[in-house]
């Protein structure tokens, strides 16, 4: 089968297309037909080894398609079952090896390309928004890169939720594209400075919790942004990691709360996974939740896929498709 594997950690030019063996799906796996593999940022901090792991590697932790195969003790699937997953390596590839326990079911009604879409940062804007810190009616929400494929999903649970959105965005068209998402006021942070104008549209209170994927570069001036007791919700790094902080800031800047989460602790048990999944199924099929597909790439164009993503030009989700 084709794959796209990592030989040594770089930028989007160590990534190669590779010919290696089809595997066999051991007890209590499936092996899935990849239709559709996700884009990630964490797949851009594997490439680069900011988060290390054992080289060759396949990239990519988020896919759909069709169950091919099934190992022993798999009695929850078949061949022909439409699937999608997450938080499991090796999605930039032709067929995937994947624990059963992390596989779920497409249901009618959702594409194999939306599931591919919306498992990791759907699921990852479910546990922020309703997890993490639960958002409720009154709360005000902000949200960097609210025009991204996470923040647009972000912005969208929000409003669900209740609370006001105040979102960052680059360009013009992306303030256009949060607003579409749902959120109430779009600042454009390459034109203005997003501290004084979020402290502006809070009426000098700041926001209840920030929702930052951003990290470096927006960081400190968040965390002005936030009312006493707010939440620092940092849970990316797309700018590069934040400087490490005193916790006595937190003290001084009015008792805040600081959490960097990750996906994986929000899904820890099967009956999580599933609940997760179905709430983003269920809105996806009664039209409730929108999943911008940006661009779809072919699996040997995930060089040109990285390149796309880095240069935060993405209005979207990104796909690679076999």
């Amino acid at each position: 089968m084709k794959a796209i594997r990592v030989h040594e950690v770089g930028d989007a030019d160590v990534l190669r297309y590779d010919d290696i063996p089809t595997p066999d799906p051991s007890d209590g796996e499936v092996r899935v037909k990849i239709e559709a593999a996700g884009l990630n940022f964490i797949d851009t901090y594997h490439r680069m080894g900011w988060y290390p792991l054992p080289l060759p590697l396949i990239l990519g932790q988020e896919g759909a398609g069709v169950v091919d195969k099934v190992g022993a003790g798999v009695s929850d699937f078949k061949p022909g079952d439409r699937v999608a997953y997450c938080m499991h390596q090796g999605a930039y590839a032709e067929y995937a090896i994947v624990p059963a326990a992390k596989v779920v079911p497409i249901p009618d009604g959702v594409s194999t390309q939306q599931a591919a879409a919306v498992m990791l940062q759907g699921m990852t804007a479910h546990y922020l928004t309703h997890s993490t810190y639960p958002l409720q009616a009154g709360d005000t929400a902000l949200v960097h890169a609210a025009a991204g494929g996470t923040g647009a999903l972000i912005v969208q649970m929000a409003k669900m939720r209740g609370a006001r959105v105040i979102g960052t965005v680059g360009t013009a068209e992306k303030a256009t594209l949060a607003k579409e998402a749902g959120a109430d006021e779009a600042i454009i942070y390459t034109q203005v400075d997003f501290e004084p104008a979020v402290k502006q549209l809070t009426d000098g209170k700041g926001v209840n919790v920030v929702y930052d994927s951003v990290g470096k570069d927006t960081f400190m001036k968040s965390l002005n942004c936030l009312r006493p007791r707010g939440y620092m919700v940092l849970f990316g790094q797309a700018s590069g990691r934040v400087e490490p902080v005193d916790p006595q800031l937190f003290n001084q800047k009015g008792s805040l709360f600081f959490t960097r989460p990750s996906l994986g602790t929000y899904v820890l048990t099967r009956a999580e996974l599933l609940a997760r999944a179905t709430d983003l199924f269920n809105w996806l099929a009664a039209g409730k939740l929108d999943v911008r597909i940006d661009k779809t790439f072919a699996l040997q164009e995930a060089s040109e896929a990285h390149r796309y993503l880095e240069g935060r030009n993405t209005k979207g989700k990104v796909l690679l498709i076999p």
